[in-house]
Protein backbone atom coordinates (compact mmCIF):
# COMPACT_ATOMS: atom_id res chain seq x y z
CA UNK A 1 0.00 0.00 0.00
CA UNK A 2 1.09 3.47 -1.06
CA UNK A 3 1.96 6.19 1.74
CA UNK A 4 -0.74 8.33 0.35
CA UNK A 5 -3.24 5.46 1.06
CA UNK A 6 -2.39 5.05 4.40
CA UNK A 7 -3.00 8.60 5.09
CA UNK A 8 -6.14 8.50 3.75
CA UNK A 9 -7.32 5.82 5.30
CA UNK A 10 -6.32 7.14 8.78
CA UNK A 11 -8.03 10.29 7.88
CA UNK A 12 -10.93 8.47 7.19
CA UNK A 13 -10.74 5.93 9.91
CA UNK A 14 -10.26 9.39 12.52
CA UNK A 15 -13.27 11.30 10.74
CA UNK A 16 -15.78 8.81 11.02
CA UNK A 17 -14.70 8.33 14.33
CA UNK A 18 -15.18 12.00 15.51
CA UNK A 19 -18.42 12.42 13.77
CA UNK A 20 -19.73 9.28 15.66
CA UNK A 21 -18.55 10.76 19.06
CA UNK A 22 -20.47 14.01 17.50
CA UNK A 23 -23.46 12.14 16.95
CA UNK A 24 -23.56 9.94 20.04
CA UNK A 25 -23.38 13.57 22.08
CA UNK A 26 -25.87 14.86 20.09
CA UNK A 27 -28.29 12.14 20.32
CA UNK A 28 -27.92 12.59 24.33
CA UNK A 29 -28.24 16.33 24.44
CA UNK A 30 -31.46 15.89 22.28
CA UNK A 31 -32.82 13.29 24.79
CA UNK A 32 -32.66 15.35 27.97
CA UNK A 33 -33.95 18.32 26.14
CA UNK A 34 -31.15 20.25 24.94
CA UNK A 35 -30.08 22.23 21.88
CA UNK A 36 -27.13 20.25 20.53
CA UNK A 37 -26.14 23.39 18.40
CA UNK A 38 -26.13 25.61 21.35
CA UNK A 39 -24.35 23.43 23.28
CA UNK A 40 -21.55 22.54 21.32
CA UNK A 41 -21.29 25.96 20.95
CA UNK A 42 -21.03 27.03 23.79
CA UNK A 43 -18.54 23.89 24.85
CA UNK A 44 -16.18 25.29 22.08
CA UNK A 45 -16.34 28.91 21.42
CA UNK A 46 -17.14 30.31 25.27
CA UNK A 47 -13.85 29.32 27.12
CA UNK A 48 -12.07 31.09 24.39
CA UNK A 49 -14.04 34.59 24.62
CA UNK A 50 -11.91 36.09 27.17
CA UNK A 51 -8.39 36.22 28.57
CA UNK A 52 -9.39 34.56 32.35
CA UNK A 53 -11.46 31.53 30.56
CA UNK A 54 -8.84 31.22 27.95
CA UNK A 55 -6.09 30.59 30.87
CA UNK A 56 -8.73 28.46 32.74
CA UNK A 57 -8.40 25.83 29.66
CA UNK A 58 -4.33 25.99 30.94
CA UNK A 59 -5.20 25.62 34.54
CA UNK A 60 -7.34 22.24 34.10
CA UNK A 61 -4.98 21.26 31.08
CA UNK A 62 -1.64 21.33 33.52
CA UNK A 63 -2.61 18.39 36.02
CA UNK A 64 -4.62 16.46 32.75
CA UNK A 65 -0.75 16.63 31.13
CA UNK A 66 0.87 15.32 34.42
CA UNK A 67 -1.57 12.75 35.17
CA UNK A 68 -1.80 11.57 31.42
CA UNK A 69 2.57 11.14 31.29
CA UNK A 70 2.17 8.76 33.61
CA UNK A 71 -0.62 6.96 32.40
CA UNK A 72 1.40 6.86 28.85
CA UNK A 73 4.86 5.45 30.84
CA UNK A 74 2.71 2.45 33.07
CA UNK A 75 0.42 1.81 29.81
CA UNK A 76 3.71 1.29 27.26
CA UNK A 77 4.99 -0.65 29.58
CA UNK A 78 2.24 -3.27 29.74
CA UNK A 79 0.31 -2.13 33.16
CA UNK A 80 -2.58 -0.62 33.27
CA UNK A 81 -2.57 2.98 36.25
CA UNK A 82 -6.12 3.13 36.75
CA UNK A 83 -5.18 4.56 40.28
CA UNK A 84 -4.26 8.17 39.38
CA UNK A 85 -7.27 9.59 41.61
CA UNK A 86 -6.09 8.21 44.76
CA UNK A 87 -2.32 8.81 43.73
CA UNK A 88 -3.36 12.62 43.29
CA UNK A 89 -4.63 12.49 46.87
CA UNK A 90 -1.70 11.16 47.83
CA UNK A 91 0.20 13.70 46.25
CA UNK A 92 -1.74 16.72 47.91
CA UNK A 93 -1.47 15.48 51.34
CA UNK A 94 2.47 14.93 50.48
CA UNK A 95 2.92 18.60 49.57
CA UNK A 96 0.62 20.28 51.50
CA UNK A 97 1.58 18.46 54.82
CA UNK A 98 5.37 19.32 54.54
CA UNK A 99 4.35 22.82 53.32
CA UNK A 100 2.56 23.49 56.77
CA UNK A 101 5.62 21.68 58.55
CA UNK A 102 8.36 23.71 57.35
CA UNK A 103 6.26 27.38 56.94
CA UNK A 104 9.13 28.95 57.93
CA UNK A 105 11.67 27.65 55.44
CA UNK A 106 12.71 30.04 52.26
CA UNK A 107 10.59 29.39 49.00
CA UNK A 108 13.59 28.51 46.93
CA UNK A 109 14.26 25.87 49.15
CA UNK A 110 10.33 25.04 50.49
CA UNK A 111 8.62 25.06 47.17
CA UNK A 112 10.74 22.35 45.35
CA UNK A 113 10.54 20.01 48.57
CA UNK A 114 6.81 20.43 48.52
CA UNK A 115 6.95 18.99 44.88
CA UNK A 116 9.44 16.46 45.25
CA UNK A 117 7.12 15.37 48.51
CA UNK A 118 3.79 15.52 46.31
CA UNK A 119 5.51 13.22 43.57
CA UNK A 120 7.08 10.93 46.21
CA UNK A 121 3.94 10.65 47.69
CA UNK A 122 2.41 9.45 44.30
CA UNK A 123 5.08 7.15 43.37
CA UNK A 124 4.73 5.38 46.80
CA UNK A 125 1.41 4.86 46.65
CA UNK A 126 1.64 3.86 43.34
CA UNK A 127 4.43 1.41 43.58
CA UNK A 128 2.14 -0.77 45.81
CA UNK A 129 0.26 -1.78 42.74
CA UNK A 130 3.52 -2.06 41.06
CA UNK A 131 4.85 -4.58 42.89
CA UNK A 132 1.57 -6.53 44.01
CA UNK A 133 1.78 -6.91 40.19
CA UNK A 134 5.40 -7.79 39.63
CA UNK A 135 5.66 -10.03 43.11
CA UNK A 136 2.37 -11.55 43.43
CA UNK A 137 0.80 -11.25 40.05
CA UNK A 138 -2.20 -9.34 41.54
CA UNK A 139 -4.59 -7.52 38.63
CA UNK A 140 -3.15 -3.76 38.64
CA UNK A 141 -6.99 -3.12 37.61
CA UNK A 142 -8.16 -4.44 40.64
CA UNK A 143 -5.53 -3.30 43.44
CA UNK A 144 -5.34 0.27 41.82
CA UNK A 145 -8.99 0.73 42.00
CA UNK A 146 -9.05 -0.53 45.78
CA UNK A 147 -5.90 1.91 46.68
CA UNK A 148 -8.31 4.51 45.53
CA UNK A 149 -10.88 4.04 47.53
CA UNK A 150 -8.25 3.60 50.41
CA UNK A 151 -7.02 6.93 49.84
CA UNK A 152 -10.26 8.71 49.54
CA UNK A 153 -10.86 7.22 53.25
CA UNK A 154 -7.37 8.62 54.29
CA UNK A 155 -8.24 12.01 52.69
CA UNK A 156 -11.04 12.62 53.89
CA UNK A 157 -9.91 11.40 57.71
CA UNK A 158 -7.29 13.30 57.48
CA UNK A 159 -8.80 16.84 56.45
CA UNK A 160 -11.79 15.52 59.09
CA UNK A 161 -9.35 15.23 62.31
CA UNK A 162 -5.76 15.87 62.22
CA UNK A 163 -5.47 18.20 59.27
CA UNK A 164 -8.70 20.36 59.49
CA UNK A 165 -7.70 24.11 59.79
CA UNK A 166 -7.91 25.07 63.96
CA UNK A 167 -9.78 28.47 62.71
CA UNK A 168 -12.50 25.78 60.91
CA UNK A 169 -13.42 24.27 64.37
CA UNK A 170 -13.32 27.51 66.47
CA UNK A 171 -15.93 29.15 64.44
CA UNK A 172 -17.61 25.69 64.33
CA UNK A 173 -18.30 25.28 61.12
CA UNK A 174 -16.15 22.07 60.76
CA UNK A 175 -15.48 22.58 56.81
CA UNK A 176 -13.02 19.74 55.84
CA UNK A 177 -9.71 21.21 55.17
CA UNK A 178 -6.09 22.04 55.75
CA UNK A 179 -4.67 25.07 56.89
CA UNK A 180 -3.44 27.79 54.40
CA UNK A 181 -0.44 27.09 52.75
CA UNK A 182 2.19 29.73 53.20
CA UNK A 183 2.89 31.93 50.41
CA UNK A 184 6.43 30.97 50.20
CA UNK A 185 5.00 27.60 48.72
CA UNK A 186 2.97 28.65 46.10
CA UNK A 187 3.62 28.67 42.56
CA UNK A 188 4.33 31.57 41.03
CA UNK A 189 1.20 33.09 38.59
CA UNK A 190 2.24 33.76 34.93
CA UNK A 191 -0.82 36.03 33.58
CA UNK A 192 -1.67 38.32 36.03
CA UNK A 193 -5.02 38.52 37.19
CA UNK A 194 -5.78 34.84 36.19
CA UNK A 195 -5.29 31.39 38.26
CA UNK A 196 -2.67 30.35 35.39
CA UNK A 197 0.65 29.43 37.13
CA UNK A 198 4.23 28.25 36.23
CA UNK A 199 3.00 24.80 36.73
CA UNK A 200 2.36 24.89 33.22
CA UNK A 201 5.37 25.39 32.14
CA UNK A 202 6.64 22.20 34.72
CA UNK A 203 4.14 20.35 32.96
CA UNK A 204 5.73 20.64 29.57
CA UNK A 205 9.43 20.29 30.90
CA UNK A 206 7.99 17.27 31.55
CA UNK A 207 6.33 16.20 28.57
CA UNK A 208 9.85 16.53 26.87
CA UNK A 209 11.67 14.49 29.37
CA UNK A 210 9.43 11.39 29.08
CA UNK A 211 9.45 11.53 25.45
CA UNK A 212 13.34 11.33 26.18
CA UNK A 213 13.01 8.94 28.97
CA UNK A 214 11.05 6.84 26.77
CA UNK A 215 12.49 6.76 23.14
CA UNK A 216 16.04 7.72 23.53
CA UNK A 217 17.10 5.85 27.00
CA UNK A 218 17.66 2.12 27.78
CA UNK A 219 15.33 2.36 30.63
CA UNK A 220 12.54 3.33 28.69
CA UNK A 221 13.45 0.95 25.62
CA UNK A 222 13.08 -2.07 28.53
CA UNK A 223 9.92 -0.48 29.66
CA UNK A 224 8.53 -0.23 26.06
CA UNK A 225 9.62 -4.06 25.32
CA UNK A 226 7.90 -5.60 28.53
CA UNK A 227 4.59 -3.69 27.42
CA UNK A 228 5.10 -4.87 23.59
CA UNK A 229 5.84 -8.41 24.56
CA UNK A 230 6.65 -10.03 27.78
CA UNK A 231 7.82 -13.75 27.10
CA UNK A 232 10.26 -11.77 24.00
CA UNK A 233 11.27 -8.95 26.59
CA UNK A 234 12.41 -11.74 29.00
CA UNK A 235 14.22 -13.71 26.37
CA UNK A 236 16.29 -10.68 25.14
CA UNK A 237 17.54 -10.13 28.99
CA UNK A 238 14.79 -7.74 29.86
CA UNK A 239 13.41 -7.96 33.25
CA UNK A 240 9.90 -7.41 33.08
CA UNK A 241 9.02 -7.13 36.79
CA UNK A 242 11.46 -4.92 37.57
CA UNK A 243 10.17 -2.53 34.40
CA UNK A 244 6.55 -3.08 35.93
CA UNK A 245 7.64 -1.18 39.01
CA UNK A 246 9.50 1.15 37.55
CA UNK A 247 6.74 2.34 35.36
CA UNK A 248 4.58 2.31 38.14
CA UNK A 249 6.41 4.30 40.28
CA UNK A 250 6.73 7.08 37.31
CA UNK A 251 2.72 6.70 36.69
CA UNK A 252 2.17 7.92 40.55
CA UNK A 253 4.81 9.88 40.94
CA UNK A 254 3.22 11.89 37.87
CA UNK A 255 0.05 11.90 39.26
CA UNK A 256 1.03 12.90 43.04
CA UNK A 257 2.95 15.87 41.20
CA UNK A 258 -0.24 16.72 39.38
CA UNK A 259 -1.87 16.94 43.21
CA UNK A 260 1.04 19.09 44.28
CA UNK A 261 0.55 21.42 41.62
CA UNK A 262 -3.10 21.76 41.90
CA UNK A 263 -2.83 22.20 45.56
CA UNK A 264 0.09 24.84 45.93
CA UNK A 265 -0.56 26.93 41.98
CA UNK A 266 -4.70 26.83 42.54
CA UNK A 267 -6.14 26.48 45.66
CA UNK A 268 -3.68 26.82 48.23
CA UNK A 269 -4.75 24.35 50.59
CA UNK A 270 -5.61 20.80 50.56
CA UNK A 271 -9.78 20.36 49.83
CA UNK A 272 -12.26 17.53 49.30
CA UNK A 273 -12.94 16.92 45.83
CA UNK A 274 -9.80 18.96 44.69
CA UNK A 275 -9.19 16.57 42.08
CA UNK A 276 -11.96 17.15 40.41
CA UNK A 277 -12.06 13.75 38.71
CA UNK A 278 -8.20 14.62 36.95
CA UNK A 279 -6.97 11.02 38.05
CA UNK A 280 -9.68 9.33 35.82
CA UNK A 281 -9.95 12.11 33.21
CA UNK A 282 -6.37 11.51 32.71
CA UNK A 283 -6.41 8.60 31.36
CA UNK A 284 -8.87 9.20 28.24
CA UNK A 285 -6.20 12.30 27.26
CA UNK A 286 -3.11 9.86 27.57
CA UNK A 287 -5.54 7.20 25.10
CA UNK A 288 -6.59 10.63 23.08
CA UNK A 289 -2.96 11.49 22.50
CA UNK A 290 -2.31 8.52 21.70
CA UNK A 291 -0.05 7.54 24.65
CA UNK A 292 2.58 10.00 23.10
CA UNK A 293 3.79 13.23 24.80
CA UNK A 294 3.58 15.11 21.36
CA UNK A 295 0.03 14.19 21.50
CA UNK A 296 -0.67 14.53 25.06
CA UNK A 297 0.12 17.81 25.38
CA UNK A 298 -3.07 18.88 22.63
CA UNK A 299 -5.40 16.54 23.66
CA UNK A 300 -4.80 17.73 27.78
CA UNK A 301 -5.33 21.50 26.29
CA UNK A 302 -8.38 19.90 24.17
CA UNK A 303 -9.86 18.74 27.69
CA UNK A 304 -9.52 21.58 29.46
CA UNK A 305 -11.59 22.94 26.96
CA UNK A 306 -14.03 20.73 27.57
CA UNK A 307 -13.80 20.65 31.22
CA UNK A 308 -14.01 25.12 31.00
CA UNK A 309 -16.73 24.64 28.56
CA UNK A 310 -19.24 22.31 30.10
CA UNK A 311 -18.89 24.47 33.36
CA UNK A 312 -20.58 27.38 31.41
CA UNK A 313 -23.16 25.32 29.25
CA UNK A 314 -24.53 24.73 33.22
CA UNK A 315 -25.37 28.42 33.20
CA UNK A 316 -26.17 29.32 29.49
CA UNK A 317 -28.37 26.73 28.49
CA UNK A 318 -29.03 24.74 31.55
CA UNK A 319 -26.60 21.48 30.77
CA UNK A 320 -25.98 19.31 33.99
CA UNK A 321 -21.78 19.72 33.95
CA UNK A 322 -21.72 15.94 34.21
CA UNK A 323 -22.72 16.13 30.74
CA UNK A 324 -19.25 15.84 29.59
CA UNK A 325 -18.77 12.82 31.22
CA UNK A 326 -21.06 11.27 28.19
CA UNK A 327 -18.99 13.46 26.03
CA UNK A 328 -15.67 11.74 27.32
CA UNK A 329 -17.40 8.12 27.00
CA UNK A 330 -18.07 8.49 23.77
CA UNK A 331 -14.85 9.96 22.41
CA UNK A 332 -13.04 6.74 24.76
CA UNK A 333 -15.63 4.68 22.26
CA UNK A 334 -13.92 6.45 19.01
CA UNK A 335 -10.78 6.20 19.78
CA UNK A 336 -10.84 2.21 20.91
CA UNK A 337 -12.35 1.62 17.57
CA UNK A 338 -10.48 3.63 15.46
CA UNK A 339 -7.02 1.90 16.95
CA UNK A 340 -8.84 -1.63 16.13
CA UNK A 341 -8.96 -0.34 12.62
CA UNK A 342 -5.87 1.69 12.17
CA UNK A 343 -3.91 -1.34 13.68
CA UNK A 344 -5.74 -4.41 12.06
CA UNK A 345 -4.29 -5.09 8.53
CA UNK A 346 -7.23 -7.24 7.18
CA UNK A 347 -9.35 -3.92 6.89
CA UNK A 348 -6.74 -2.00 5.64
CA UNK A 349 -6.64 -4.69 2.93
CA UNK A 350 -10.69 -3.87 2.45
CA UNK A 351 -9.98 -0.80 2.09
CA UNK A 352 -7.86 -1.00 -0.58
CA UNK A 353 -9.93 -2.58 -2.13
CA UNK A 354 -12.77 -0.50 -2.00
CA UNK A 355 -10.60 2.70 -2.98
CA UNK A 356 -9.30 0.73 -5.56
CA UNK A 357 -12.78 0.66 -7.29
CA UNK A 358 -13.09 4.01 -7.31
CA UNK A 359 -10.21 4.77 -8.40
CA UNK A 360 -8.49 6.85 -5.32
CA UNK A 361 -5.50 4.54 -4.70
CA UNK A 362 -3.11 2.32 -6.58
CA UNK A 363 -2.85 -0.97 -7.49
CA UNK A 364 -0.47 -3.19 -5.65
CA UNK A 365 1.74 -3.75 -8.74
CA UNK A 366 1.92 0.29 -8.84
CA UNK A 367 2.87 0.88 -5.52
CA UNK A 368 5.54 -2.13 -6.07
CA UNK A 369 6.77 -0.36 -8.94
CA UNK A 370 6.57 3.07 -7.17
CA UNK A 371 9.01 1.35 -4.64
CA UNK A 372 9.56 2.41 -0.73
Amino acid sequence: MSRWFRLLYAATVIAIAAGAAVLAGTLVLTLIGARPLATFGVVFSGPLRDVFSATEILVRAVPLTLVALGIAISFRSGILNIGAEGQIMMGILGSSALALKLSGWPGFVLLPACLAAGALAGAAWGGIAGFLRARFDVNEILSTVMLNYIAGQLYTFLLRGPMIDPAELMTGSGTPQSMRIPRAAWLDRLVPGTRLHSGLLLALALAFLTWLLLWRTTLGYRMRAAGAGRKAARYAGVRVERSLVVAMLFAGGFAGLAGAVEVLGVHHRAIEAISSGYGFAGIVVALFGGLHPAGIVPAAAFFGLLLVGADMTQRAEGVPANMILVLQGAIILAIVSANMYLNNPYAQERAARFFRRLGLARSPAASAEEGP
